[in-house]
C-alpha cells in the first residue's frame, strides 16, 4: 500500500504504545507475572469479536492411537455453510503469544476470518506453553495436530500451515520437522509477523530504529529464555535462519512496517529465496505486530486477510469456497 497507515491504525498504535507496551515490557518474567499475562490476554480476547459466520467446535481427542502419538486439543473452526465431513483441505493455525501466553480462543478473530474467506476448516491446537513445557513440547504438539488432519483424510496437498509471532516460528519449525520425519509436506506456509530469531540478535539491533507500539526486543529476549528452558538455544530446530530449506512449499510472510521483528522477517525471506523457495514478503506500512487480529477494525488488517485467503486458495488449488477473493499488493 502506497499510503500511510489509516487514522484508525495510528490511533490504536498510539494507545498501545502508551498503555500496553509498558506493561508487556516487564511481563512475563516469573510464574506470577506469567499467570497475570495469561489472564490479561484471555480477558482482552473477549473484546475482540470473531466472525459470526463460523461454528467453533471444541476439540479434545485424547486417543493417540497405536503409534503412541500425543492427544490433540484445541478448536475446530468451520464455516457455517461448509460440509463437516471429509474437507478437501484445512488450515493448521498455530497461535502466537511468545510461546508463554494466548490460546486458540484469543486468536479467533484471525482463525474465524480465515475460515470464512477460504471456505476451509481451521484447526487451532492448544499446544503446551512454556515455561511449564519448554521447547520442543510445542513442536511435538504441532506434529500431532498435523498427523490428526492426515488421519482424518485431509490430504497434505490441501493443508496450509499458518501462525503469527511465536506461532509463525512454530509453523516454520513444523515444516522442517515434517520433512525430517518423512511426512508429506503441506501445500503452503503462511506467517504473520513471525518471531524468526529467538536469540533476538536481529531485533535487538533494530530496536533503536523501529517504532513498534506493541513489543520490544528486550522483552522478547527475556521470554525466549523461558521458552528454551535449561537446554538453551542448542536445538537446531530453533534456528530458522540456518536451516536447510530444501523443497519448501510456497511461503507468504506478512509483517508490519513499524514492528521490531520486521528485520527478522526480511532475513527469513532472504534465506528461503536463497534456498530456491518461492516467498512473497509483504511489508505493511506503519502497521504493528500481528495487526491482522484487528481485521474487523482496521482496513489494512482486513485487506491483509484477503491476501492471506487468496494465498491459501492458490496453493491448495481453490479447494474451499471463496466469496471475497481479491488480490492486493503492498509496499514498504
Amino acid at each position: 500500500m502506497d499510503d500511510g497507515p489509516s487514522v484508525r491504525s495510528r490511533a490504536i498504535s498510539n494507545a498501545l504504545r502508551l498503555g500496553v507496551r509498558p506493561f508487556l515490557h516487564y511481563l512475563p518474567g516469573h510464574a506470577t507475572s506469567i499467570r497475570t499475562a495469561r489472564s490479561t490476554m484471555d480477558a482482552a480476547s473477549l473484546l475482540l469479536r470473531h466472525s459470526p459466520h463460523v461454528r467453533v467446535e471444541s476439540l479434545n481427542d485424547p486417543a493417540p492411537g497405536d503409534d503412541g502419538g500425543l492427544p490433540v486439543r484445541g478448536e475446530w473452526i468451520v464455516p457455517r455453510d461448509a460440509v463437516a465431513e471429509n474437507p478437501p483441505g484445512a488450515v493448521l493455525y498455530l497461535h502466537g503469544g511468545g510461546y508463554v501466553v494466548c490460546s486458540p480462543r484469543t486468536h479467533r478473530p484471525i482463525t474465524s476470518r480465515l475460515a470464512v474467506d477460504t471456505g476451509l476448516p481451521i484447526l487451532a491446537p492448544r499446544y503446551r506453553l512454556a515455561p511449564e513445557h519448554p521447547f520442543p513440547a510445542p513442536l511435538e504438539d504441532a506434529v500431532a495436530a498435523y498427523r490428526w488432519l492426515l488421519a482424518r483424510g485431509v490430504p497434505a496437498s490441501g493443508i496450509v500451515l499458518a501462525g503469527d509471532s511465536a506461532g509463525g516460528h512454530l509453523s516454520a519449525a513444523l515444516t522442517g520437522e515434517l520433512c525430517r520425519q518423512g511426512l508429506p509436506g503441506p501445500a503452503g506456509l503462511m506467517l504473520f509477523s513471525p518471531w524468526v530469531d529467538l536469540t533476538c540478535e536481529l531485533s535487538m539491533g533494530a530496536q533503536s530504529r523501529a517504532r513498534d507500539p506493541y513489543i520490544s526486543a528486550s522483552s522478547a529476549r527475556r521470554v525466549a529464555r523461558l521458552v528454551v528452558g535449561p537446554t538453551g538455544f542448542e536445538d537446531p530446530r530453533l534456528a530458522l535462519l540456518t536451516c536447510a530449506w530444501n523443497d519448501m512449499p510456497p511461503v507468504l510472510i506478512q509483517v508490519g512496517g513499524a514492528e521490531v521483528l520486521r528485520t527478522e522477517a526480511e532475513a527469513f525471506a532472504d534465506a528461503l529465496r536463497r534456498a530456491g523457495a518461492h516467498c512473497d514478503l509483504q511489508i505493511w506500512k506503519g502497521q504493528m505486530h500481528v495487526f491482522q487480529i484487528l481485521n474487523r477494525v482496521l482496513p489494512e488488517a482486513s485487506a491483509a486477510m484477503r491476501d492471506a485467503a487468496h494465498f491459501v486458495r492458490t496453493v491448495t488449488g481453490g479447494t474451499g469456497k471463496h466469496p471475497r477473493a481479491r488480490k492486493r499488493s503492498t509496499a514498504a
